[in-house]
């Protein structure tokens, strides 16, 4: 009895791990328009792309960094806040642009969400073809103005890595070769929460 039951089993067993559906992270990456290459995301990346892809469309007729093609959030394309086209160093030009109201809780914070989700539709696609990343300085700027509009408008965001303080390390870390008084405007900036 024992030896008929064993080879069904083992079969059973095979035919379990073919039904088993493919999550890989290569089937993900292919679902978002974004993403253009084969290069594999790092896991932080790849997050992103599972929790903004929904929001994200692709005008494959026109082209940014690395032939990503120009991404929309709500009213928002890239294009229209494109880092690389402008004369001024990425933080200088994150400054310019991303800058909050006054108070910060007054900032729309759909609008800055809009334009982040851009930045980081944007920057899975040029990692997905291995390009530069230069577009890390004004995506970690927006993610801290995105944290500090949460927070000023008493929704602080629980993750650590979405912090205010973190998000500040980022941008600076990145931006270390900046002028110091921008990056000092980023420390600065930081602090004002309300």
């Amino acid at each position: 009895m024992y030896t008929k039951a064993l080879p069904a089993l083992v079969l059973l067993g095979l035919t379990t791990a073919y039904v088993v559906p493919d999550t890989s992270l290569t089937n993900r990456q292919a679902a978002a328009c974004f993403v253009i290459g084969s290069t594999a995301l790092p896991q932080e990346v790849a997050d992103s792309v599972t929790s903004i892809q929904s929001a994200i469309t692709c005008d494959t007729s026109k082209t940014t960094i690395n032939n990503v093609p120009d991404v929309t959030s709500g009213s928002v394309s890239f294009s229209s806040i494109d880092f690389s086209q402008s004369s001024s160093s990425p933080l200088q030009f994150a400054l310019d642009t991303f800058a909050t109201a006054d108070p910060v809780a007054d900032t729309d914070l759909a609008a800055f969400q809009d334009m982040l989700n851009v930045y980081l539709a944007t920057e899975a696609g040029i990692r997905s073809v291995g390009g530069n990343l230069a577009i890390k300085v004004p995506k970690f700027f927006l993610e801290m103005q995105v944290s500090r509009i949460e927070t000023a408008q008493g929704n602080p965001p629980a993750e650590a890595g979405l912090q205010v303080d973190h998000l500040r390390d980022k941008v600076t870390k990145n931006a270390a070769g900046e002028d110091q008084a921008l990056l000092d405007q980023v420390v600065q900036l930081a602090t004002v929460l309300a």
